[in-house]
């Protein structure tokens, strides 16, 4: 299955972005407010600079206290960005995500987002695929 995909499959709510001069306290709101996971940061909604997730925020808090989340969001948020494209196979994004320990991955065509794929996503259509396929086996050993 591709990333094309899952996005079709995906209630189309586009990316939700924030500029990195943002504070780290407006991002949680909108983490919160949104019941997200993370956010992408952008400058132009269209190009990601990096990625906000909730669990960023609390290791912070865990490390530094509460002072920083008066701090902007290109502070903390993840420089080194993992994408993938439409054309991509779930099966290569869920062993990227599964090794670099990471939930959320924007997809990228030709420099811009054209949406945000969660593990969730990539997990719940895998075993959609998997299911297909052992339909496909019974049906066969049964003589469909």
């Amino acid at each position: 299955m591709l990333v094309s995909h899952i996005l079709k499959l995906k209630a189309d709510d586009g990316v939700v972005t924030i500029r990195p001069e943002a504070s780290v306290a407006d991002a949680a709101n909108m983490l919160s407010s949104r019941k997200i996971g993370s956010v992408v940061v952008s400058s132009d909604t269209k190009a990601a600079l990096g990625i906000l997730s909730e669990r960023d925020i609390v290791r912070e808090i865990g490390k530094r206290g509460a002072g920083c989340l008066s701090e902007t969001v290109d502070s903390m948020m993840t420089k080194k960005l993992v994408t993938c494209t439409t054309g991509d196979r779930a099966d290569t994004i869920l062993t990227q995500m599964t090794e670099g320990r990471f939930r959320h991955m924007p997809v990228v065509e030709q420099g811009e987002m054209v949406g945000l794929i969660t593990l969730g996503d990539v997990v719940k259509a895998r075993l959609s695929e998997l299911a297909m396929e052992k339909d496909a086996l019974e049906g066969m050993i049964m003589g469909h």
